[in-house]
């Protein structure tokens, strides 16, 4: 059986195999909201430019409404012979309304039809994502100002470095984030004008107003080039891109959740909400919601590589690879999606150990630059002086089996005879963050100004 939605041309239907691979159906039927949208704005634009009529328009409006109901409630019958949403949706209009809906695809094609619906899909996946990612950053925020005091290692290499304290950490990814949600605002922006009305890849004789259509579906403009327009994929790329850079950013916390939460840190407790036992092990509470997470970004980066692999070989215009655009979107911007509200869970969920932290936060001899920063200031040595004499030691507290607060006076005043007993003062981890009052740093003066600074501006 011919397929009737392509016309004449064709006297025989298709082989099994290639029904197969050319149909879209079983992934783009989540585009029916947006295609239906795209209709009714396509119909209403059609009726007042007088290329259909009024009435035609108003049974249009009135079948896809049906549609969409039938759709929702789960009593539509897809059908893999009509290929994708697009036809699956304009064949039972014809079963409700009749002849009037062959009008419906006057002055479009399917390819800007399905580069009208992804990109509607796309931006009401980022407002999504926008809305998730905010509830995340007040979850950081929240939990940055309650625990601006409280001190913890900070780390370079993975090895003790400096104290800071757990709110400031907190504050770092409400930064990321917000650099993330800038990332995604920058690709809506860039997404948001019409493609509707570029037809196959012309434009189109009759006299459509592809401003009206732009309004009426929330963009700010149509797009200025047809030939561009249904070739170009670059919104679902961005919006990829910047998918992957926040899943990094997940993924990051997440490692630090999974390394906190070990007997061997025990800087965090997660409660049953967001861990696993062991099938052997009755002990084992396992961080699987942290680990999932950081297993995300491979999906999320994989679509992105996956669509630059299809798009970069492509002639202008339109080619059947596209069609390949929307499965590993999809999966990205559900597991996107997912990953955060993981995230937010966690971070709500867990429980600093603030005894543990201060202990870690006070080994590695961590205020050692607390100390040269005091030989700067009180004996105005050079920084680098300053550096070897602290050095020196932190060599001789090192081989006496202490840490700096413990070495004696005497012991230090072999090294540099002028320390005096004051330079005990400034190698607490209390009074290394307390220092911290630069701009930025984790003094918790700073750190309990930034979290209200930040919670102002996210319920606001």
């Amino acid at each position: 059986m011919t397929n009737k939605m392509w016309g004449g041309r064709f006297q025989a239907g298709p082989d099994a195999i290639m029904e197969e691979i050319n149909a879209s159906i079983g992934f783009d039927k989540r585009l029916f909201a947006q295609d239906i949208a795209g209709s009714k704005a396509h119909a209403a634009m059609l009726a007042k430019q007088g290329i259909i009529s009024k009435a035609d328009a108003a049974l249009i409006r009135k079948g896809l409404d049906q549609v969409q109901a039938e759709i929702e409630a789960g009593t539509f019958t897809f059908s893999r012979a009509l290929e994708d949403i697009h036809l699956n949706v304009e064949s039972r209009l014809k079963d409700i309304i009749g002849p009037a809906a062959g009008r419906l695809h006057t002055a479009r094609s399917r390819n800007d039809q399905v580069a009208l619906d992804f990109r509607l899909y796309v931006r009401d996946t980022v407002d999504h994502l926008d809305a998730q990612l905010k509830a995340l950053q007040l979850a950081l925020a929240t939990k940055a100002e309650a625990y601006a005091t409280t001190v913890m290692p900070g780390f370079t290499h993975l090895q003790v470095a400096q104290p800071v304290t757990f709110g400031h950490h907190m504050l770092a990814y409400v930064e990321m984030l917000a650099r993330d949600r800038s990332r995604l605002a920058d690709a809506r922006k860039r997404m948001n004008e019409n493609p509707l009305g570029a037809a196959a890849l012309a434009g189109t004789s009759f006299p459509i107003d592809r401003h009206m259509t732009a309004k009426a579906l929330g963009f700010d403009r149509p797009t200025r080039n047809s030939l561009d327009t249904v070739a170009d994929r670059d919104f679902v790329l961005e919006t990829l891109s910047a998918c992957a850079i926040c899943s990094m950013h997940l993924s990051r916390l997440a490692e630090e959740i999974v390394i906190w939460s070990t007997s061997q840190f025990r800087f965090v407790k997660l409660s049953d909400k967001f861990t696993t036992g062991s099938s052997i092990m009755p002990q084992k509470r396992n961080p699987d919601a942290a680990e999932l997470v950081r297993a995300k970004p491979g999906r999320i980066i994989g679509a992105l590589l996956s669509l630059l692999t299809v798009m970069k070989g492509l002639p202008l215009t339109y080619s059947k690879d596209m069609q390949e655009d929307k499965e590993p979107a999809f999966d990205a911007f559900d597991n996107m999606s997912l990953a955060i509200a993981a995230t937010t869970g966690m971070v709500k969920d867990m429980v600093p150990n603030k005894d543990e932290m201060r202990k870690a936060a006070a080994s590695g001899f961590s205020t050692a630059t607390d100390l040269a920063d005091w030989l700067v200031r009180t004996l105005k040595m050079p920084f680098r002086e300053a550096h070897h004499v602290t050095g020196s030691l932190v060599a001789l507290a090192e081989k006496q089996g202490c840490d700096l607060p413990e070495l004696p006076l005497a012991a230090m005043q072999s090294v540099e005879k002028r320390i005096t007993k004051d330079v005990y003062k400034v190698l607490t981890v209390e009074a290394s963050v307390a220092s911290r009052v630069s701009f930025g740093g984790t003094s918790p003066t700073n750190v309990k100004r930034e979290a209200k600074r930040w919670l102002k501006l996210l319920k606001g």
